[in-house]
């Protein structure tokens, strides 16, 4: 896994990497995602009656671009209200019901994983050294299966130790974090790892896709590891009157 891109979300540093995928053929960066007009609208992730075709029609020439941040009421059934500061747990994670103008994307949590520490899921000693404080982690499922994902959500004492350990572990393979590998497809056409830091928390997905959902996969990595991102720069605000 290596580094290819970085760009701002919110005041966060949002590092692009990609997988390894064993066996099959050499990973491949991910591409910086090009602009598309602002009306496109992606497929929607409900199993439809029949399963995609094995043939689906070839993606856009351009993916679509990286989402621009929104308030986080943009979330209808996505994440439970916390009180500001709260320990993470997955059960603060619901199914994912993204919608933003045009844009409907959702996905069924089908696994959850809370952890006091960050050993679990500390692959080789990085968020030991960036005092990860505690993870979880989160399954998904849409498009009937075709699309499965896998999100790690790590907190951090600081912004400062977030940012430092996204930026290490973009360096690094994919070895550097651990997950649920029995939650993603062991045979792809499109397998890619995201990550990003937004305030005190690290944000990394896991997302792989058959041939049949390759097209919109892309698009539903971007959505999803922004959108959760995006939940992370409000979560700890206080509001007083």
């Amino acid at each position: 896994m290596g580094l290819v891109s970085v760009l701002l979300i919110g005041g966060g540093v949002v590092a692009f990497l990609y997988m390894r995928d064993s066996g099959r053929k050499p990973a491949v960066a991910l591409p910086t995602a090009e602009p598309v007009p602002t009306t496109t609208t992606a497929p929607p992730s409900d199993p439809p009656s029949d399963p995609p075709s094995d043939s689906p029609s070839d993606p856009p020439a351009s993916e679509p671009a990286e989402p621009t941040p929104v308030p986080s009421d943009t979330r209808s059934s996505t994440s439970k209200r916390v009180d500001p500061g709260s320990p993470l747990t997955d059960d603060e994670f619901e199914n994912w019901d993204f919608k933003l103008g045009d844009v409907k994307l959702q996905a069924k949590k089908v696994a959850g994983w809370t952890y006091d520490s960050c050993d679990p899921v500390d692959g080789q000693g990085v968020l030991a050294k960036n005092n990860c404080r505690r993870a979880v982690q989160l399954a998904y499922s849409a498009y009937g299966g075709h699309i499965k994902a896998v999100q790690l959500v790590l907190s951090f004492p600081s912004e400062g130790a977030a940012k430092t350990a996204v930026t290490r572990l973009a360096s690094l393979t994919s070895r550097a974090v651990k997950w649920h590998t029995d939650k993603t497809h062991k045979s792809y056409a499109y397998g890619k790892m995201r990550s990003g830091a937004s305030k005190k928390y690290v944000v990394i997905t896991i997302l792989t896709a058959d041939k049949a959902a390759k097209p919109m996969a892309t698009y539903y990595h971007q959505y999803l590891q922004s959108d959760i991102a995006n939940y992370f720069l409000f979560r700890d605000l206080t509001i007083t009157s």
